[in-house]
């Protein structure tokens, strides 16, 4: 059974944000569609232990521990890990750190002009491609699709919000039972699809 999770999820503790995790909790828990989210704060991981924890009461909540890691070429993201970067590196370097701990790497919104890893992004190994962003244009949106296609890696979408205004414009439905592992298994198989609400 499908299941919809946000998989670019910003808190306050990413320094460019003012979510609050506990906004995102409740709001998460009302949402008639989304049941779950990835955490992806920038070099941290402080924001995912608070909403997990505040997340805890509700059973059918999906919290994914992630990170958008700031490396010398722009960002990537590393889902299902728990272990922050201690320096900054290269993009190559960051994917081997992912790796090793058996995370799930991104590549988010690479046709951004912003960090964005668009010069490095066909020969950065990963296994899924942003390529529905809200906070980018359409034609780097289009750019990111063609990309994930050529690459033959899993399309993903999230709504990158730094704002309580964004929250919830985009989804990944995948193919998965609501479990964590499930679901970063099935993003490594292609079972995805990102659309907007």
């Amino acid at each position: 059974m499908p299941v919809d999770i946000d998989l670019h999820v910003h808190t306050k503790f990413s320094g460019d944000c003012v979510i609050s995790p506990k906004i995102i909790v409740e709001q998460l828990h009302s949402h008639p569609r989304i049941r779950g989210i990835a955490i992806t704060d920038h070099d941290t991981l402080s924001g995912f232990h608070y909403v997990r924890r505040l997340a805890a009461p509700y059973q059918d909540l999906i919290i994914i521990p992630g990170i958008e890691v700031t490396t010398q070429q722009g960002h990537l993201i590393i889902l299902g890990i728990e272990k922050e970067p201690k320096r900054l590196m290269t993009i190559w370097e960051a994917v081997d750190f992912g790796i090793e701990q058996g995370g799930v790497i991104v590549i988010p919104h690479p046709y951004r002009h912003v960090y964005g890893i668009a010069d490095v992004a066909s020969e950065v190994h990963a296994h899924a491609i942003e390529v529905l962003n809200p906070r980018v244009t359409r034609e780097a949106n289009d750019q990111a699709s063609e990309l994930a296609k050529i690459r033959g890696l899993a399309p993903v979408g999230g709504s990158d919000c730094h704002h309580v205004d964004e929250m919830w414009a985009v989804c990944t439905e995948i193919n998965a039972e609501p479990s964590i592992d499930e679901i970063l298994n099935a993003i490594k198989l292609g079972r995805t699809k990102p659309h907007r609400l």
